[in-house]
């Protein structure tokens, strides 16, 4: 949660800008920067793990926000983008020191992956740096304290890159530890001092000038969108027109401009480009469940049914359940408010548009659902 306080502190503005969060997975600090984002602004957020990838693109669709891509892309591809981006966050993997109250953290350090580690990381930094613009901010953290992972790696950055360390004020987090290595200044977050795990986290600009590669002639009519589609996206969504990517039978609203996007698309492994909107299937718009979670959805898209806590888990577990609204046709599933996704009632059933993927697989017992029940009682404060 102290990225956001980095971020601030180091960055001029949020307006404008692009954002990569290099290591994303699974999702929490993607999402930080996301809500920082102002307008005209995006963010790409990758894990070169096509699992990690997969989760984090779920988390993000779960958000909604709708100003993120998601991509699987090694730090050496990234890096290609060179000067591109303003703002990179840089989560590196590590020795877990951090996380030794985990058995499973501690089962798996040894002083060799540790070595490992910081060589892993010094190769990350380098990879990526090219594609920092000049005057741009790295922000660089781990969940370890191990100095040859955390401060001897930016002392190394420094010694052989055009770049400055951002110093941050921490007066108002007495908690956080400030590490000076020889000019180099990190803050360590310590179990006994903080609440929460042990964390590293560093800004640094970059001072040296960076060359800028121009997009190129991109192919844009390809993807463009066709009439329908503008007019059905501008009856379910806020997306504008000049935002929609048409790709097969499927509509998505990207976070950038069409130029910007296939500059991307055609360096990087996409897996989540923006927000779905619909798919054609046999002449018939089925909406996304993406769409049902978008903060652009439009309210009066489709009607909202309100549904009670046993529905609700029913629903996420693609099981059959009573709705108490029996009238034709999509719908959004709600509970409490929130959006869960979407249903069609075909009259005599209800098809479950849940991602099969995503469904809760545990068995819902009686003394689970009570407990699920106290909990929720208590967020709302009945109890």
């Amino acid at each position: 949660m102290f990225l956001e306080e980095a971020v601030r502190q180091a960055t001029e503005t949020f307006e404008n800008i692009r954002v990569l969060d290099l290591c994303g997975a699974p999702g929490g600090k993607s999402l930080i920067l996301s809500d920082l984002l102002g307008p005209g602004s995006f963010l790409v957020t990758n894990d070169v793990i096509r699992s990690r990838a997969l989760i984090l693109a779920e988390t993000i669709t779960k958000w909604g926000s709708g100003n993120t891509i998601v991509t699987q892309s090694d730090p050496v591809v990234l890096g290609r983008l060179s000067g591109y981006f303003d703002l990179i966050f840089a989560d590196a993997p590590c020795s877990g020191e951090g996380m030794f109250r985990n058995h499973i953290a501690v089962s798996e350090w040894s002083e060799g992956n540790a070595d490992h580690c910081a060589e892993r990381q010094r190769r990350i930094i380098k990879d990526i740096w090219p594609a920092l613009k000049e005057n741009g901010i790295l922000i660089y953290s781990t969940c370890t304290f191990n100095p040859c992972e955390n401060e001897e790696n930016i002392k190394w950055l420094l010694d052989n890159h055009e770049a400055e360390i951002v110093r941050l004020n921490i007066s108002q987090f007495p908690g956080i530890k400030e590490i000076d290595y020889q000019g180099v200044y990190g803050y360590g977050f310590y179990p006994d001092k903080v609440r929460g795990e042990g964390f590293f986290i560093s800004a640094i600009r970059k001072t040296g000038k960076q060359e800028k590669k121009s997009y190129g002639s991109q192919k844009i009519s390809e993807f463009k969108s066709g009439r329908v589609d503008i007019e059905i996206s501008d009856q379910w969504t806020h997306f504008h027109k000049e935002r929609l990517l048409k790709w097969g039978d499927e509509l998505h609203a990207i976070p950038t401009d069409m130029e910007n996007y296939l500059y991307l698309f055609k360096n990087l492994k996409i897996v989540k480009p923006g927000t779905k909107i619909f798919t054609l299937k046999k002449n018939d718009y089925l909406p996304s469940h993406e769409l049902a979670l978008s903060i652009h959805l439009k309210e009066v898209a489709f009607p909202h049914t309100e549904i009670a806590l046993t529905g609700a888990i029913s629903y996420l577990r693609r099981d059959n359940f009573i709705l108490p609204d029996s009238s034709k046709g999509w719908k959004i599933v709600k509970y409490k408010g929130s959006s869960l996704g979407f249903i069609n009632n075909i009259g005599t059933r209800f098809n479950n548009y849940f991602p099969v993927e995503w469904r809760i697989k545990m068995i819902a017992t009686d003394s689970a659902l009570d407990t699920i029940i106290k909990w929720d009682n208590y967020a709302v404060g009945t109890i």
